[in-house]
């Protein structure tokens, strides 16, 4: 009996590991193969060897790429398993017409959290001062009394 309760025991204490578990989500060494990409020398395919299809695509005026790259871990004990974030970087890639890379630019963490809060207020407009609004009083009298019957009474 106490000889299965050491295996036992043993095969649990087994499956512990001190390395840090690491979920990766995007592509794999964002930094590095965006130092591969030259502008105006670099096209689609190449970019598509290079770093696979994109996570966002958006077609407005040029075509823009975004790849993302996001490291999270489990710290350490003495977190309780809090999940903690290494890197999150994203790469925006602009396209011409042509399929030439014309603009990258690559956000880290750091450039995220500088975010610009714009202090400036937005004013209430009062409703009774607008030119729309004694306009559509104006319509609506008319609708009402068209004659002008009504006031005289």
């Amino acid at each position: 009996m106490k000889f299965l309760k050491l295996i036992l025991i043993l095969i649990l204490i087994s499956n512990c590991s001190l390395n840090k578990v690491i979920k990766h989500h995007g592509v794999h060494n964002l930094k590095i193969k965006n130092e591969k990409l030259k502008i105006l020398n670099t096209n689609r395919n190449d970019v598509l060897s290079s770093l696979g299809f994109p996570s966002t695509k958006s077609t407005f005026d040029n075509d823009v790429w975004i790849y993302l790259e996001r490291k999270i871990t489990s710290s350490e004990l003495k977190t309780l398993g809090k999940k903690k974030l290494i890197i999150n970087d994203v790469l925006v890639l602009e396209f011409n017409p042509k399929g030439i890379l014309i603009k990258k630019d690559l956000l880290s963490m750091n450039d995220m959290n500088n975010l610009k809060i714009v202090e400036n207020n937005t004013s209430v407009v009062d409703k009774k001062n607008t030119f729309i609004h004694t306009f559509i009083n104006s319509l609506k009298q008319k609708i009402n009394d068209p004659l002008g019957v009504k006031k005289a009474k």
